[in-house]
């Protein structure tokens, strides 16, 4: 009887880990957002309810993630090197799906009332980029589709976007541009697939 116990036991530890697993494993065609949808079949509809709470439509909300942290859950900047060789400190505490700072995040928590929120959430991550875009908006007037200028903020900050501090860094141009090139991309990806992820809400909505 004890022998059994302890293999039940044992047996939901592996089933935990493995879910747990499952959950955090970025998606296996990160190019394709219909396959993204597919495979993560919670994703679309926190990134529905994201775009729906702020206005920020889906495929700006997935190009921002990608760009970010290729949707890897626990993402990190990489240390820097010491003698170039040993791993030093990391540049900064950004961290999940949508490298964050520990500071902006703690804003973002009390600011949208999430407080529970976790970096590390694909639910919350597409949240705060919602947030974070219509801040854009408010406080920079970028239009919420407009994943270029969008993207810029996002990195510079409001107060730096608004002093254009960007027009010195062509490489982080050339990333906005790579990044409202995938949002459209995703754009006429999903207009091919979208009634599938609604249909499928529907349906799970009847129960």
């Amino acid at each position: 009887m004890h022998r059994r116990l302890v293999h039940s036991a044992f047996s939901w530890l592996v089933l935990v880990i493995f879910l747990g697993g499952c959950a955090t494993t970025p998606p296996k065609k990160i190019d394709n957002i219909c396959e993204i949808f597919r495979e993560k079949d919670d994703w679309y509809e926190d990134a529905r309810q994201a775009s729906k709470r702020w206005g920020t439509p889906v495929p700006v909300i997935m190009a921002f993630m990608y760009q970010e942290s290729r949707f890897r859950a626990k993402a990190k900047p990489p240390r820097s090197k010491i003698l170039w060789i040993f791993p030093g400190p990391r540049p900064s505490d950004s961290y999940g799906y949508t490298q964050a700072l520990k500071s902006t995040w703690s804003i973002y928590r009390e600011d949208a009332g999430s407080f529970g929120a976790d970096r590390d959430d694909f639910d919350d991550a597409a949240d705060f980029i919602g947030w974070y875009n219509d801040k854009s908006f408010k406080r920079s007037g970028i239009r919420k589709n407009d994943a270029y200028n969008l993207y810029l903020a996002y990195h510079e900050g409001h107060g730096g976007f608004n002093r254009r501090t960007y027009h010195k860094k062509m490489w982080l141009k050339n990333v906005a541009k790579k990044v409202s090139a995938r949002s459209m991309l995703y754009t006429r990806q999903l207009k091919s697939c979208e009634k599938e992820f609604q249909r499928t809400r529907w349906f799970f909505g009847l129960f």
